[in-house]
């Protein structure tokens, strides 16, 4: 947020609330199969490594010289291809599922700065949201 200016900076949970963006379902709880966690998970985080792809993309034509945002960005783009890649050995080799349909974000193409940047933050929090639903899960 503090690569982003104002009024980002300040203004941060009304402009940053997730409430309205897209992110894939995550209906699984507890008592859910584990196949059906899995691929959930996995969903997750396909859906994840791409908006963190546009939200790096943006952030290196917005912010340069930003070089702890980026490097945390690329840090866990890197991170979630690694969980991606194993949750696909255990989906094929436990569960004998070879392909899982996914959605991805909205792109940002087109949009103007502000947008972006209200994008990007909004997904990261719902992410944050998520995850840690995902964690209690696990």
């Amino acid at each position: 947020l503090k690569c982003q200016g104002e009024p980002f900076s300040s203004d941060s949970d009304k402009l940053c609330n997730p409430a309205g963006v897209f992110f894939p379902a995550f209906r699984v709880n507890r008592t859910s199969e584990r196949k059906e966690v899995m691929v959930a998970m996995y969903k997750l985080f396909a859906f994840l490594n791409a908006s963190l792809g546009n939200i790096t993309e943006d952030q290196e034509g917005l912010n340069p010289t930003a070089k702890e945002l980026l490097d945390r960005l690329h840090n866990t783009t890197k991170t979630t291809r690694g969980l991606i890649s194993n949750l696909t050995c255990l989906l094929c080799k436990n569960y004998n599922i070879f392909q899982v349909d996914v959605s991805y974000g909205e792109s940002s193409k087109g949009k103007k700065t502000f947008k972006k940047k209200q994008q990007g933050c909004q997904v990261l929090r719902k992410y944050v949201q998520v995850i840690a639903q995902a964690a209690h899960i696990l």
